[in-house]
């Protein structure tokens, strides 16, 4: 893995920038008391106009905010330009945009809460990772989805996974905790030899400071998350929800509502208990090393 950002935009992109100017509004309109109907004909436009930009799930014309900012009373200009500034770096592309020709827009979203995540957690059931895969790896899982594309397409795409990787070691890394089956480390995905240099870097990767790797044994049984692979982010402002990310084949879901978290959430921490112990990972990793040697 390489440090830095990926060159051609931001660390974070607009994603996370959005979400807290949102939250920031609508504190602001209800500290007011104004509607959304009222607020929306202010900008011009209307009232889920107004809750999408609340969400952060459109870009920000920063006369809007303006417009928003007089009508919410806000007369401390410090505050104003500030919040005027965020809504102008809000729209700067994500780093992920020199992509744009790979890339879905349901998993663009993804890829700015990833960058700006402090804790993320993912339960995997038939696949490594992405943020640990290697790249001949996650080449031959491109081609399970992929394999009609050009040969340069695939490459585009296991760049761009490749890319992903640089956030868990850039200097404010966020942790990342991952439950995997036992079945994705068997799964020989692109062959033995492909699969042993995957199962290496997991044990490489096993060792950073920021990440632990558990995974659950085939003698488990069945467990808390039966129904899926799942991700669950958490942000270093407290303002921002935790947002649960599911990945469907050709779309996805971000779930943020609290009901909805706290119930992944109880899944995930059923998951880490039924795994077995981060202690004994790396014991777990050499022995499929070996199995698949042999």
């Amino acid at each position: 893995m390489t440090t830095g950002t990926p060159e051609g935009g931001s660390a974070g992109g607009p994603t996370v920038l959005r979400m807290l100017l949102g939250a920031h509004l609508r504190r602001l309109r209800e500290a007011q008391g104004v509607t959304r109907e009222d607020a929306g004909w202010e900008i011009r436009s209307s009232e889920s106009k107004i809750s999408r930009m609340e969400l952060g799930r459109v870009g920000f014309k920063e006369r809007d905010v303006a417009d928003l900012l007089t009508l919410y009373g806000l007369d401390d200009d410090e505050e104003r330009t500030r919040l005027l500034a965020l809504a102008r770096d809000a729209n700067n592309p994500g780093w992920w945009h020199r992509f744009g020709d790979v890339l879905p827009n349901w998993f663009q979203s993804y890829l700015g809460l990833e960058a700006a995540a402090a804790l993320i957690r993912t339960y995997e059931v038939q696949f490594v990772p992405g943020l640990l895969q290697t790249k001949e790896y996650a080449r031959a899982v491109v081609l399970l989805g992929h394999g009609r594309a050009k040969a340069d397409e695939i490459d585009r795409r296991v760049e761009l996974r490749m890319a992903r990787q640089q956030v868990l070691t850039r200097p404010d890394a966020p942790k990342l905790w991952v439950v995997v089956d036992e079945a994705a480390l068997r799964r020989p995905i692109g062959g033995i030899d492909v699969m042993r240099g995957q199962v290496d870097a997991l044990l490489e990767a096993n060792t950073l400071p920021n990440v632990r790797l558990q995974v659950i044994p085939f003698n488990a049984g069945g467990h808390a998350a039966a129904g899926g692979a799942f991700t669950i982010l958490r942000f270093p402002d407290q303002d921002l929800p935790d947002v649960v990310y599911i990945e469907q084949l050709t779309s996805a879901l971000y779930l943020d509502k609290r009901d909805d978290v706290d119930l992944y959430a109880e899944a995930m921490e059923r998951l880490c208990v039924e795994a077995r112990p981060p202690t004994d990972t790396q014991k777990v990793l050499e022995e499929i090393r070996r199995d698949l040697e042999g």
